[in-house]
């Protein structure tokens, strides 16, 4: 595990500086050692928040780093975070080196597809509401997001979610 570690590069990120840009190739994995992150792609003037990220999350921009393409996201932290970064060859010379790391990083890779799947689905069959009670009992971190990028991620208004707010209250 030592040697593992010792692969990683600790990275602050100012709350409000950006991780990742759009137009960028991403060439690393991320974990987030402390802190909170919004990864967002930019529509019509809108900004569409696709995911949140929190402490002890695993997260990469999947489609640049595999394609080598840039980026359509932005990442930026929605607080001061800490990340811990790998490169994706070092990560792949540690999946080869390491079996049970390798066996580690495919477990949570396999999460991360079940979380979007969950959240595809949340979508198709639960109300703005049930999603939004469901994600409150995930983590209280999502107190820490602001009310128009939590509106965004739910898929609502503002609006609606401040009326979903005050009826739960």
């Amino acid at each position: 595990m030592q040697t593992i570690l010792s692969n990683f590069q600790e990275r602050t990120i100012d709350k409000d500086k950006f991780v990742i840009k759009k137009g960028q190739i991403v060439t690393s994995y991320y974990f987030i050692k402390s802190g909170g992150l919004r990864i967002y792609f930019d529509k019509d003037d809108r900004q569409i928040t696709g995911w949140l990220a929190f402490q002890n999350d695993f997260f990469t921009e999947l489609n640049s780093l595999k394609s080598g393409q840039p980026t359509q996201f932005n990442i930026h932290a929605i607080e001061s975070s800490t990340l811990l970064t790998i490169d994706k060859s070092q990560m792949e010379l540690l999946y080869r080196q390491f079996p049970l790391w390798q066996q580690f990083g495919r477990q949570i890779w396999e999460n991360a597809f079940l979380k979007v799947i969950n959240g595809i689905l949340s979508y198709q069959t639960m109300t703005a509401e049930e999603r939004y009670l469901g994600m409150m009992k995930q983590s209280d971190l999502l107190q820490k997001v602001p009310l128009k990028q939590l509106a965004s991620y739910l898929g609502i208004t503002q609006t609606s979610l401040s009326r979903i707010r005050k009826n739960i209250k």
